[in-house]
């Protein structure tokens, strides 16, 4: 018997499906879906129905994808990214660039002189106004996984280490120290070793490096630079900021220099999958933010 092509409400089946994986759950992908919790699971109990197959387990334990469901999800992703591509594919044969671009980037770049994000933003909307571009800010290690997720075409963070199958692109340098509060010189002068000041910590290489091998004790766990600064605002923490970063909260908070901090200096980059080919109005884009950081 032959087989039904996939129907429009297949396809919005489909994005469910990939929205509430990515979100972790029926209950984070309702705001971004719109939608209400029965609505979801009758379209993923519809994408079940289809494949013939379980693709995700609900619970006291939460939310998690069967193994069928992880090789639904990636070949969905693959097939909706296709589906997207098709018209901004066929304008670009005419030479007009058109269709989303998905950008992803770590905290606070903008404050940083040298970085020239939205001179690129800028100049692709003038120059190609039908593309839409959107931005996300996520921390280091939700931008990783944005971009081979696919949630994102072009990332923009530090390159800390080389990446099998990920192609950086420098713009420019961020140098990182580890801060304290001089509000606060009392508790650092009470310490005749500043190593004793536990260090804020959160996902990142520094901070793994600065605790491994420059002495420092660990202290509360965090997300996000915000959380950093906030910590060390208190005095009784150190922790590893950008100076670009410091430099922003400087009128207020006054931060300073740990005596003998370490010293990370790293190329932030545009980074893009290698295998994963661009569309036409990323690869403008691309062109545009390198030309920008010339």
């Amino acid at each position: 018997m032959k087989r039904q092509g996939l129907s429009e409400r297949d396809l919005l089946s489909l994005r469910v499906f990939c929205a509430v994986a990515e979100a972790g759950g029926f209950a984070p992908a309702e705001t971004s879906l719109g939608m209400s919790k029965a609505t979801i699971s009758r379209h993923i109990k519809d994408v079940e129905t289809h494949l013939s197959a379980k693709l995700c387990e609900r619970g006291p334990a939460g939310f998690a994808l069967t193994e069928a469901g992880d090789v639904a999800l990636r070949v969905a992703r693959e097939a909706l990214d296709a589906l997207e591509r098709i018209k901004p594919e066929v304008d670009g044969v005419r030479g007009v660039l058109s269709g989303p671009l998905l950008l992803g980037s770590a905290e606070h770049v903008m404050a940083h002189e040298d970085c020239h994000l939205v001179e690129a933003i800028t100049e692709l909307q003038r120059t190609a106004p039908l593309v839409r571009p959107t931005l996300t800010v996520m921390a280091f290690g939700d931008l990783g996984r944005a971009l081979t997720d696919r949630r994102v075409q072009i990332a923009i963070r530090g390159k800390y280490k080389p990446i099998p199958g990920l192609r950086h692109y420098p713009l420019f340098d961020e140098t990182q120290r580890v801060f304290y509060c001089p509000s606060h010189a009392g508790v650092i002068a009470a310490h005749s070793d500043t190593r004793s000041l536990p260090l804020v910590c959160r996902r990142h290489p520094f901070v793994t490096d600065a605790l491994a091998n420059h002495g420092f004790t660990p202290g509360p766990d965090v997300d996000g630079l915000e959380a950093v600064a906030t910590m060390i605002a208190t005095g009784r923490y150190v922790g590893l900021l950008p100076e670009h970063y410091v430099a922003k909260l400087g009128p207020r908070y006054q931060f300073d220099v740990l005596p003998d901090s370490p010293h990370y200096t790293v190329p932030f980059c545009a980074i893009v999958e290698e295998a994963r080919g661009l569309t036409r109005s990323a690869e403008a884009f691309l062109e545009i933010l390198l030309a920008a950081h010339r």
